[in-house]
């Protein structure tokens, strides 16, 4: 993977990745904000705001201006919102990388963000909010969050209570906008089959009166835990979902690449050790698999399935069955040489399009401020050792670091507390 880093003297950061071999270019805006920069009463505007941007500027004044543009030359085009960072970006064939860069940045830089259409998107986002918590499968995780982290940004959802989506006023984006959209902040990326020295000079046109002032800053989680914690949504459902798991890492502890390698053991792919213990042999779930999340001052290792009610606790027990196994037992050398190499496999095929390596880069500089080269990543997954697994997971897997999140109609609380335990 080749780029080139810029940074401009207003502090705007631009990335540039050349891609002679394929036929697109992708143009992403990232700013270093999300849900976990907002209070309280802002709640949800982050996201809302993403939305906003859509939906005409000055240049282009109809949402449907800026998508028959867009169309018109066959683009991909969206945008998202996490709870650290947000992103707009369109890929098209590379010979339309100008016009992509004209949209993306004048959709950035000068949305007009009507009262008339701010009232107007209230519903589809109420609506966007309505759907998610209708899919218990997506909104297990948010549940998740919010049980770990509680009532702070980093644990928010980042759609937002309904409450604020219905009186969010045009001053409260202005006022985000201004915080939180500003050059130190911005990350501009372009990859694909381009000329970087005519996408640079382009960029510097287009972003030459971007906001400024200073990066703004989060409220870190505080949150402290001693026990196993416990957290359910009773709810009717055809199916159970329940995340089980424990805190781990932020993003910049050195045993992160082997908790990757230990949640790739135990949950990755089709010949993980949960995936054969609960869908394979006992035919629990359908789908089940373990992740890992790490915020700048936070972390986790969790395991997602759904079942069928009445397998609830079973499925729990056999998961903290193998959360304990990998506390005592070493990994065999052809298990672990596996995992590395299914991360290694994924990684490369996640960054086969301009897409995914222009949101890869920008992504690293906007969040981490530092650009780790896959290469980089692959050389520290292959150190990890048998002995870095047994560490980490003796160090992760005990009682106090340990959560449980339920959503179904049959789900008994007391009876989840009392079987949620690994060790002191």
């Amino acid at each position: 993977m080749r780029f080139k880093k810029h940074t401009l003297k207003n502090g705007l950061r631009i990335v540039l990745a050349p891609m002679p071999g394929t036929g697109t270019a992708t143009v992403i805006v990232m700013t270093g904000v999300g849900s976990r920069y907002e209070t309280r009463s802002e709640n949800g505007l982050a996201h809302f705001l993403e939305h906003m941007f859509f939906k005409g500027t000055t240049k282009r004044p109809t949402a449907m201006d800026i998508s028959k543009e867009l169309d018109a030359i066959g683009a991909e085009y969206n945008a998202y919102t996490s709870k650290d960072r947000t992103a707009y970006y369109a890929k098209v064939e590379a010979h339309h990388w100008e016009t992509a860069l004209d949209v993306v940045s004048d959709l950035f830089l000068n949305a007009k963000l009507e009262q008339e259409e701010i009232d107007r998107e209230r519903g589809p986002v109420l609506q966007e909010l309505n759907m998610y918590e209708d899919m218990p499968m997506r909104h297990i995780g948010d549940l998740w969050e919010l049980h770990l982290y509680g009532d702070e940004p980093l644990g928010w959802e980042i759609i937002g209570p309904k409450k604020n989506i219905k009186r969010f006023q045009r001053k409260d984006f202005i006022k985000y906008l201004n915080r939180g959209y500003t050059a130190e902040n911005v990350v501009i990326g372009v990859a694909g089959n381009i000329d970087p020295k005519k996408v640079k000079k382009e960029i510097e046109k287009h972003f030459a009166l971007i906001r400024t002032g200073k990066k703004p800053t989060f409220k870190k989680t505080t949150k402290k835990q001693s026990k196993p914690e416990v957290f359910v949504q009773n709810k009717k459902t055809d199916q159970t979902q329940l995340i089980v798991g424990v805190r781990a890492y932020d993003m910049y502890h050195q045993d992160k690449y082997v908790l990757a390698v230990l949640s790739t053991i135990l949950g990755g792919g089709m010949s993980s050790r949960l995936f054969m213990a609960v869908r394979e042999r006992r035919g629990l779930a359908y789908s089940v698999h373990t992740m890992t999340e790490s915020y700048h001052d936070a972390g986790y290792l969790a395991t997602q399935a759904g079942v069928e009610h009445e397998n609830l606790e079973k499925t729990i027990a056999i998961i903290l069955d193998e959360y304990k196994r990998i506390t005592t037992e070493k990994v065999e050398t052809d298990e672990l040489k596996k995992a590395k190499e299914y991360i290694k496999g994924k990684m490369a095929m996640g960054l086969e399009g301009s897409d995914d390596v222009a949101e890869y880069l920008v992504t690293e500089e906007a969040v981490r401020g530092n650009i780790v080269l896959p290469k980089e990543k692959a050389r520290m997954i292959d150190k990890v050792t048998a002995s870095d697994i047994l560490r980490v997971a003796k160090d992760i897997f005990v009682n106090k670091k340990l959560n449980l999140a339920v959503i179904g109609s049959k789900a008994n609380k007391e009876k989840l507390t009392k079987l949620l335990k690994l060790k002191s």
